[in-house]
């Protein structure tokens, strides 16, 4: 089971999703409401928190967007009394590497902090709960694989058993939010569910990750920067996969478990920088040479996670998930949707996003040359 079918046959039930304006939460939020299910959509609405990637619900009356913050409890608490949801799915999070390493203080407020508060307003009111209600209510919390630190070629791949050892101030402060919410099930009882994805690629993501970037770059251009030499290794999910494993976990997983979500498409940065290119020179082929002239290596950052690679056989076994996009089909998709949505693109670019763009790689372009 790899979507919300099962769940069209219940009674509609209502969910308060946090950060689901975003990359992942809004296409959760789709598959949601595609299923009937109602949505009380909580986000901050900051840089990658997007209202268009939810036009397509424009006028429901079942998916609410509320801006706000998980930390303010005041808000969280009246959402939950007015909405009185079925279940809790927290996507709420600072979550880009880069921006960590320039201000980690600001995933500490909303990783930790927010996480910390939302956990404690849930609790709160799920006690005062009915018996009956209490008993189904579930709050399942979305987490990175980069919380288990990195790994080596040969390595065995993440299990839901390996010890955390975060590097970076984003993977530290998802870290500590999973703990928050592991310490919330073992000392007060809420039911709490955790999924620790790999890396993510589809359709909205924000263009400052490694796919969309590319993708832009590319498409103007630009220089295609790569960190070091591209040598590093991800395991990459398609995000509509990943939205209905999230699904399968909150139908059907074990209270108080985490599972891991995984793709089984491990690639170096260069070769999915390199795959980009190669769909690039297909569908808008260049009138000399190809994308890739285009990719320019630039000076690693610091504390660059080496491998990530998911085991995901206890979702697969236990709760009958599997991923269906191949990464090559995915990653064509993906770039076609960009392609036939620069509306879209131009939206989000804002002036804050060339900003930042303009410190994180200009001053490693720089520094470095173009070299290939």
């Amino acid at each position: 089971m790899n979507n919300f079918s099962d769940q069209k046959d219940a009674p509609a039930p209502c969910q308060l999703v946090t950060g689901g304006a975003g990359f992942i939460g809004s296409a959760y939020v789709l598959q949601a409401r595609r299923a009937g299910i109602r949505v009380i959509n909580l986000d901050k609405l900051t840089y990658a928190g997007n209202p268009a990637n939810l036009s397509s619900l424009a006028g429901d009356p079942d998916h609410i967007l509320v801006r706000g913050d998980i930390g303010n409890e005041e808000l969280v608490a009246f959402l939950l009394q007015t909405h009185r949801p079925d279940a809790v799915v927290n996507f709420a999070a600072e979550s880009h590497v880069d921006r960590s390493i320039v201000d980690p203080d600001a995933f500490v407020r909303t990783n930790v902090l927010g996480t910390a508060s939302l956990l404690r307003v849930v609790k709160d009111w799920w006690r005062a709960l009915p018996a009956h209600r209490a008993q189904k209510f579930r709050f399942l919390h979305v987490s990175t694989d980069e919380v288990y630190g990195a790994l080596q070629p040969g390595d065995p791949a993440f299990t839901e058993a390996t010890p955390y050892s975060p590097n970076s101030p984003y993977s530290a402060s998802k870290a500590a939010s999973d703990h928050m919410a592991r310490a919330f099930h073992e000392t007060y009882g809420l039911p709490i569910l955790l999924t620790n994805c790999s890396n993510n690629y589809g359709p909205r993501q924000f263009p400052e990750k490694l796919i969309p970037l590319m993708i832009l770059n590319a498409l103007e251009g630009k220089p295609l920067p790569v960190y070091g030499k591209g040598a590093n290794i991800r395991d990459w999910l398609h995000v509509e996969d990943h939205c209905a494993a999230i699904a399968r976990v909150l139908e059907s997983g074990a209270v108080g478990r985490c599972y891991n979500i995984g793709g089984h498409a491990e690639r170096t940065n260069l070769e999915v920088v390199r795959s980009v290119c190669a769909i690039l020179d297909e569908l808008v082929p260049l009138s000399q040479g190809g994308h890739a002239d285009l990719i320019t290596f630039v000076t690693d950052r610091p504390g660059h996670d080496f491998r990530y690679a998911i085991d995901c056989s206890r979702i697969e076994k236990e709760l009958g998930w599997k991923p269906v996009h191949a990464f090559e089909s995915g990653l064509k998709e993906t770039v076609a949707w960009y392609l036939a949505n620069r509306p879209w693109v131009d939206h989000v670019r804002s002036g804050a996003y060339r900003d930042w763009l303009a410190v994180n790689y200009g001053q490693r372009v720089a520094a470095t040359g173009e070299t290939r």
